[in-house]
């Protein structure tokens, strides 16, 4: 029988603390008079009283070492219960407001997807903006969190390789990963201001800066505008193509280079491999609108260099035009959500390292075929990948394929149309948060989804936010077995 005791200490910690960041967004309703203020009050006094309580409740084993067991059920915990209580404000600030709408609403803010259920988001109170940006900026930071220490020491999808740069913290996991934690907080709090202030710098009004800044860093996508970054200037969006790339980038490289060591950001191979990807993107899907139409060459770069570079960074901005380019466009953006960004940052998909070493993988094998007794070892960052985490990786790829499939085929049996159905599935299993379909096309949002399928969506958010075993293993009977 598992001991779930130190995994309900440090998830009522969560649930409190967040309820204590619920004075921000509080404080701006307050100030402004928006009338929605009592909302966050109820709600931070709710979240802060349970998750007290759970923690106290559980103290005793506090500090103890985490299990692998234990650890995959701590993730678990956090994606799927604390959405229960980030969405409180939206059910009590809006009386008339379904939990299951507002439950997918905080889901898709804590795994940084950005899928919207908001209909008319521009008329929302100002403290409805900061805490929509605060929840994809709280998830960003778990994720990373996550990514960095618990990932690769549960062994989920290849993420082993980096369990010698990723600090191996089992056996003393709480010591260690407080001081990973507060290295990684002040890079990724660092990163969130200089984004509010070159926003601010730009032109953008304050409270939008600060929202956008949240979600930007994050690679959440959540915008206080339902037509998130259209219409703002040209320098505005070049800035948030700098910062999207700059929140799917390895966290652990940022906190290498706080510690005086820029080497291994310049030379990691999947950083690399990332920006020359996104430059072919560019490129191409930049000559393909210049031909195709009679765009200009910078609007036309601009649109695709944004768009682009949102779906790979699984953050979900847009600029309204990205759906209408033509098939060429939607395909290349469809493979980039896919493949994802860098793994041990807050995007999601594949990621890049996985589809390097899968493609390594590939040509050793047709390598020896070709010549049958001919030993090509697979190398990743001058280190030789072992056969096991090979072998794991691959079966992520089935696994992510199987259950995009999957979770497509079960929207599609609720009434959604084969498009949308389709769509649904990549935005959710990959965190993208992008729409597209002629369900989504008259809101832009997916609030016109049957709520079966909406429960499907939410499920495919969280199983993608966690690299997907880490929610199958714990279905396994063998788990729960002492």
């Amino acid at each position: 029988m598992v001991d779930l005791r130190p995994v309900g200490y440090v998830i009522g910690l969560i649930i409190a603390v967040l309820g204590a960041t619920m004075v921000l967004p509080f404080t701006v309703d307050y100030v402004l008079a928006t009338g929605n203020a009592q909302a966050f009050a109820e709600s931070g006094i709710i979240c802060v009283l349970a998750g007290g309580l759970t923690a106290i409740s559980c103290q005793n084993h506090a500090g103890q070492s985490l299990s692998v067991r234990q650890a995959f059920l701590l993730t678990l915990g956090i994606w799927f219960l604390v959405p229960c209580f980030g969405a409180l404000p939206f059910v009590i600030g809006a009386p008339d407001a379904r939990f299951l709408d507002a439950y997918f609403e905080a889901a898709s803010g804590i795994t940084t997807t950005g899928a919207s259920v908001f209909v008319d988001v521009d008329s929302l109170p100002s403290g409805v903006h900061i805490w929509r940006g605060m929840l994809n900026w709280l998830g960003g930071l778990g994720i990373a969190f996550i990514a960095m220490i618990f990932l690769p020491v549960m062994r989920v999808g290849g993420m082993q390789f980096f369990r010698a740069e990723g600090f191996d913290t089992f056996g003393k996991v709480l010591p260690r990963a407080r001081d990973i934690a507060i290295e990684l907080f002040f890079v990724y709090a660092g990163l969130t201001l200089a984004c509010m202030a070159v926003y601010g710098a730009l032109g953008m009004p304050r409270l939008e800066a600060v929202a956008h800044g949240f979600a930007t860093i994050a690679t959440g996508g959540f915008s206080p505008r339902a037509a998130s970054f259209a219409g703002y200037a040209p320098a505005i969006e070049y800035a948030a193509v700098l910062f999207m790339i700059l929140g799917s980038l390895p966290y652990i490289r940022y906190v290498q280079l706080v510690r005086g060591s820029a080497r291994p950001l310049t030379v990691d191979p999947q950083v690399r491999a990332y920006l020359g990807w996104i430059d072919a993107a560019v490129v191409s899907v930049t000559i393909w609108r210049v031909m195709s139409s009679d765009q200009a060459a910078e609007p036309a770069f601009r649109e695709a260099l944004f768009n682009l570079v949102s779906i790979m960074s699984s953050t979900g901005f847009g600029t309204g035009s990205f759906a209408i380019w033509g098939g060429f466009a939607i395909m290349v953006g469809l493979w980039l959500g896919v493949i994802g960004a860098c793994s041990g940052s807050s995007a999601a998909g594949l990621s890049v390292f996985r589809v390097q070493i899968l493609m390594q993988g590939l040509f050793a094998e047709i390598r020896r075929i070709h010549s049958s007794h001919r030993v090509t070892p697979i190398k990743y960052a001058r280190r030789t990948v072992d056969r096991d985490t090979l072998d794991a990786i691959t079966l992520y790829l089935g696994a992510y394929i199987l259950t995009f499939g999957v979770v497509a085929v079960l929207i599609l049996d609720t009434g959604v149309d084969v498009e949308s159905a389709i769509f649904a599935s990549w935005t959710s299993i990959g965190n993208i948060g992008y729409g597209y379909g002629p369900l989504v096309a008259p809101t832009g949002t997916f609030i016109d989804f049957p709520d079966v399928a909406k429960l499907l969506m939410i499920l495919a958010m969280i199983m993608g936010r966690l690299s997907l075993l880490s929610v199958f293993v714990v279905a396994l009977p063998r788990f729960w077995r002492a």
